[in-house]
């Protein structure tokens, strides 16, 4: 319980820090105010079920990230997906294959990239 709690309050604290940043600082980041406190706010395994579910699709960490903004619509949609379960069995499972993830909503993102 205190585990929950201390991450709450770490949360709470970065979503204070994002807050405070100048709208300067913002467009070095390449992002909004309002796309930063979602990222601050994702389960923490976001980017490695990204990065993990891509190379089902052939695809490296630096193919992913070439398009900034196609980066962080891709995590923002694996952070909303409810399909944590069926995923972490098919990153779980040696040699999964693109057809087997269709319950991923970024496969079309990854198969067409």
């Amino acid at each position: 319980m205190f585990e929950r709690i201390k991450a709450i309050m770490e949360r709470w604290g970065e979503l204070k820090e994002v807050d405070r940043l100048s709208e300067h600082e913002l467009d070095d980041l390449g992002m909004t105010r309002e796309q930063l406190r979602a990222f601050v706010q994702m389960p923490h395994d976001v980017g490695d079920r990204v990065r993990h579910m891509g190379a089902i699709f052939g695809l490296s960490a630096e193919d992913l990230q070439a398009n900034h903004e196609q980066w962080l619509d891709i995590l923002s949609t694996c952070a909303q997906c409810k399909h944590r379960g069926e995923c972490s069995h098919a990153l779980a499972k040696r040699g999964t294959q693109p057809d087997e993830v269709g319950f991923c909503l970024n496969a079309g993102t990854f198969a067409a990239a």
